[in-house]
């Protein structure tokens, strides 16, 4: 009875603290509801409102053009037909559960085009006003910044909505209906984009440039000159008989060696000329720092110093932007918005780095005023340059936290912005004037660093080093020169270069094509298609580029014209500045498009594809295979296809034979397209190297040769053979053991940083249960 009796009375209390829980919840005040993109991004943002704030992540847009059909209804304005994209059910559900119990909701996606109509599509699926001030901006994920937006929200700006919607719909029309035409014409498969396009069109003009090249030789003649008993000291022929010694002829204006008979002529005259000092002139001169990051600047120093693509670029700059996990310190921004094209510094990052700087390196290194730099003619100025969001996050101390990657992109954002509000570096020059009888004049020019300014932090976007000091000896007017040596050298003319992530980027941003937030997609799309392929790091036209293009430029010579894909890009910004309406746009392109799409369709037979084939018999039909080229480069497959599906990598022979087995050493790559080499008889034989074996053999051994490429540019070429004698204690064995050691303090390194992440972590979750 007593057992029963306190059962009850158990079971009374449970109920009455059921119902008072019950009650707190209906009393409690609702949360606001703060939805961004990214879960990262949500975790940051969440640990700075506190706790009247839920914050959740859209993960991107969750509406979109059906993948299945046009999706635009022209006959009607242009009317988009917008579903939610498939598997985003439950997150949306979650949503509209979240907004359903909060006070209020803010859209905090991303402050730019894409973002505003991310809010949009938002707006419409939360059943949420997009006239009400429902909106929120930053531009870098830090408290204030944060906690300043959330008092300021604003409506959602319809005239970038409807910018971001006339792009997706003018890439819809091109894709749609030119896509079709090219399966039928080519093959099945292809398509077409817009902007991809023309940058397609660029690299395939480049690559005529290169094939129609025609090399010409021609010399430069150099001479080692001294004043008495002063160190040698370098100088160039300029002038012969007042012309300039030069590359190309120009209206009889320019002097040009053409051979080496002409070069051994003059050569011979000048050393029995006398030499003299004609003119000496000194000066300061001050190099300025370049201005802080846009999104394309970022793109192509860090392919240029990094040798990262434009891609990686981007999506560890978003990591940065969006939050990492710093110990104790939790999820924090480190870098502001990372899609801009603006220069302005905010006046509080201004200070706080003059008054870091001023501490770190002194007064000398600090302007009186904050440097200001001027932004393109065609920047929207919306949002500030990429920065830190503190100056004080320095990389050192941050580098236990990032990924090696991750390090490497933020010391390159900090440093560059730290030297943009620093003093110019200050060079005393010198340039020499230099007679050689009456016929010849030569330069000489030297430069020495006397005030590192910036340069102490950075070494500037236009090399990778700091400047070197070229020191020429004390000189003056009519001093005397010997002559120790005459330097002729030949050089033969170069066509351009192919495009690399950093000059195609550039090349865009200069023909206005596309925008910045939009260069990683083209590059990686026009990949993705086959129609240019990375070799090397230099992008080189497909044979299927080059068919599609042609067809493009004979029939729809708008869609690969620069000038008019530029035209459209300010179009787009006229709209989302409020001055063009964006259906006006998409009629006035859609119906010549359209007579034109039926012209061509009329026109244009089908086109065969050159096939090449190969000597390698399928072992499943017996057909000799053909090569063709894929997503990941060129493979072999069947020409009996759909019969027989059979596809194997091609295997590019390095006429090398395995050390082990005596069979072919191939190329080969890894799931991540990395280069490697290995034998033609695997899994049989497991031989592998990541260096380049060469068909030279060691004088020692007569082992075949390998060659190690660093990234800066140097090789190391070494004997294959581990017990050659020519790698017992010479410069190449302890090269190749400096290269282990550094390997292994690497590996060390990233062991000891991700154990100290690992103990972070773990203090952390201790703290938070106590």
């Amino acid at each position: 009875m007593a057992a029963k009796a306190a059962k009850k009375t158990a079971g009374a209390a449970a109920s009455a603290k059921g119902k008072k829980a019950k009650a707190k919840r209906r009393t409690a005040p609702k949360k606001t509801l703060v939805v961004v993109e990214s879960p990262a991004k949500a975790k940051t943002i969440e640990k700075y409102l506190g706790r009247k704030y839920i914050v959740r992540a859209s993960m991107g847009h969750l509406r979109d053009l059906p993948k299945s059909q046009f999706g635009i209804d022209v006959e009607h304005d242009f009317a988009p037909k917008y579903i939610n994209i498939r598997g985003k059910g439950d997150l949306i559900k979650a949503l509209k559960k979240d907004a359903k119990n909060a006070d209020k909701v803010y859209l905090a996606s991303d402050p730019d085009r894409e973002g505003e109509a991310i809010a949009w599509h938002l707006a419409h699926i939360l059943d949420i006003d997009p006239a009400s001030d429902c909106r929120i901006v930053f531009n870098e994920i830090t408290k204030p910044a944060i906690q300043e937006a959330v008092k300021e929200p604003r409506p959602i700006n319809m005239d970038r909505v409807d910018a971001q919607q006339a792009r997706r719909m003018l890439d819809r029309i091109v894709g749609y209906k030119l896509s079709p035409l090219l399966w039928r014409k080519i093959r099945k498969g292809l398509s077409a984009g817009r902007v991809q396009s023309v940058t397609v069109k660029l690299i395939c003009d480049r690559e005529k440039e290169i094939q129609a090249f025609q090399s010409e030789e021609y010399w430069t003649v150099g001479c080692k000159l001294r004043r008495q008993k002063s160190a040698l000291f370098e100088a160039e022929l300029a002038l012969v008989d007042g012309k300039k010694l030069a590359v190309h002829e120009e209206g009889g204006k320019n002097f040009v060696l053409h051979d080496e008979q002409a070069a051994k002529a003059l050569t011979e005259d000048l050393g029995t000329q006398s030499f003299s000092v004609a003119a000496v002139k000194k000066s300061q001169r001050k190099r300025r720092p370049a201005a802080p990051f846009t999104t394309s600047s970022l793109q192509q120093d860090a392919a240029r110093k990094l040798g990262f693509t434009s891609r990686k670029t981007m999506m560890l700059a978003q990591q940065l932007y969006e939050g990492i996990e710093l110990g104790k310190r939790g999820p924090t921004g480190l870098i502001t918005y990372m899609r801009t094209d603006s220069t302005r510094i905010s006046e509080l990052a201004q200070a706080e780095a003059k008054a870091y700087l001023e501490e770190a390196l002194g007064a000398d290194y600090v302007p009186a005023k904050p440097n200001v730099y001027a932004s393109g003619k065609k920047a929207q100025d919306a949002h500030e340059a990429i920065r830190p969001t503190s100056i004080h996050n320095t990389p050192d101390e941050l580098e236990s936290f990032l990924s090696k990657d991750q390090w490497k992109l933020y010391k390159l954002i900090w440093q560059r912005f730290a030297a943009s509000q620093m003093t110019p570096a200050v060079y005393d020059t010198m340039s020499v004037t230099i007679a050689a009888g009456e016929r010849y004049q030569l330069k000489s020019s030297g430069s020495r660093l006397v005030f590192a300014g910036f340069t102490a932090v950075y070494a500037g976007a236009d090399t990778t080093k700091k400047e070197k000091d070229v020191v020429l000896p004390e000189l003056a007017a009519g001093d005397a020169l010997d002559l120790g040596r005459l330097l002729p050298q030949q050089h033969f003319t170069e066509p351009p270069p192919r495009y690399n992530d950093a000059s195609l980027v550039k090349t865009l941003e200069e023909k206005e094509i596309g925008r910045p937030s939009t260069y990683a997609p083209i590059i990686e799309t026009i990949q993705a298609r086959g129609y240019v392929q990375r070799v090397d790091k230099h992008f080189q036209p497909t044979e299927l580029g080059f068919l599609v293009l042609d067809m493009l430029e004979e029939y729809f010579k708008d869609i690969v014209d620069v000038k008019f894909t530029a035209n459209l890009e300010n179009e787009l910004d006229e709209i989302a500045e409020g001055k063009c309406e964006k259906n006006a746009l998409l009629s006035e392109f859609y119906t010549p498009f359209e007579q034109t799409l039926e012209k061509a369709d009329e026109a244009i037979g089908h086109v065969e594809l050159p096939v090449e084939v190969s000597d390698v018999r399928c072992e499943k039909c017996g057909r000799l295979m053909v090569v063709k080229q894929g997503r990941f480069g060129k493979f072999l497959a069947c020409p009996g296809f759909p019969e027989c599906r059979n596809t194997k990598p091609l295997l590019v022979d390095t006429g090398v034979k395995c050390p082990k087995c005596g069979g072919s050493i191939v190329e080969r790559k890894t799931r991540r397209g990395r280069k490697f080499y290995g034998c033609k008889n695997y899994p049989e034989c497991d031989y592998t190297t990541w260096d380049t074996p060469l068909k030279d053999t060691c004088p020692v051994c007569g082992s075949f040769l390998l060659k190690h490429q660093y990234k800066n540019g140097r090789a190391l070429i070494y004997c294959s053979n581990d017990d050659c004698k020519s790698r017992v204690g010479s410069p190449i064995n302890e090269e190749l053991e400096k290269m282990r050691a550094r390997l292994a303090a690497k590996r060390a390194k990233d062991e000891e940083k991700a154990a100290a992440k690992a103990a972070a972590e773990k203090t952390e979750k201790k703290e938070k249960k106590s």
